[in-house]
């Protein structure tokens, strides 16, 4: 997972964070009422130990309010999948949206290049982002989002290198308000959780379908 830029000073960069630091503060402060509850939840939920997340600076143009998180599979010093979900919350509401909130998401994980040579493998993927959402009782809208698998072939000086195949999940969905038009932005954290985790081959946390297909252990995660 990429990690969040860092951000380079000398000695004289001191006042211009904390100037900046000052204007998020304010910007935070005139969010209104629902989107900085919708915040609160996403930074109060609790996840299963394997995903981490952390904040990222979110997208400035595709609505007046963002709030933008990173999250990475892990086990031990690998990660298994890593994903970006960025809320987009519009108080004049969005047409295309039929809500004021959208959730956008990005999920990337490896794969054996056999099972990416599956022809079903898209719309088992993004069957995996639906069930998830509705293995945990949430209403939603506008469902959107593309499932892309590439394969990368090594030559030449790197032709010691296994072949290698990508599933790439780009979604995003409306979620229904609740009291005081605010979603529950901590479930659907939970259930995008829930989808890194089995893209990444990871058991359910619970009890689940025995038909839910999980994809396999990959070959040579990606280090941490």
């Amino acid at each position: 997972m990429a990690a969040a830029q860092g951000r380079l000073s000398d000695g004289a960069g001191g006042m211009d964070d904390a100037e900046e630091e000052h204007g998020k503060e304010s910007r935070a402060a005139q969010a209104p009422l629902p989107f900085r509850a919708a915040v609160d939840a996403l930074r109060a939920a609790r996840l299963r130990p394997q995903v981490e997340v952390e904040q990222v600076p979110p997208p400035q143009r595709l609505a007046p309010f963002a709030y933008a998180l990173e999250a990475a599979v892990v086990d031990g010093e690998q990660d298994l999948a890593d994903g970006r979900l960025v809320l987009l919350h519009d108080p004049a509401g969005h047409d295309a949206w039929r809500g004021t909130f959208r959730l956008v998401t990005l999920v990337r994980a490896e794969l054996e290049p056999e099972m990416a040579a599956d022809p079903l493998l898209p719309e088992v993927c993004w069957s995996w982002l639906t069930g998830a959402l509705q293995a945990r009782g949430l209403a939603y809208g506008e469902p959107s989002g593309t499932v892309t698998r590439a394969s990368s072939h090594y030559f030449g000086g790197l032709s010691a290198r296994p072949a290698a195949s990508q599933i790439e999940i780009r979604a995003s969905w409306t979620p229904r308000e609740g009291l005081g038009g605010v979603p529950d932005t901590a479930a659907h954290l939970a259930s995008w959780c829930d989808l890194l985790a089995q893209v990444a081959g990871l058991p359910p946390a619970g009890p689940g379908d025995a038909s839910v297909v999980t994809l396999p252990q990959r070959r040579g995660p990606q280090s941490h």
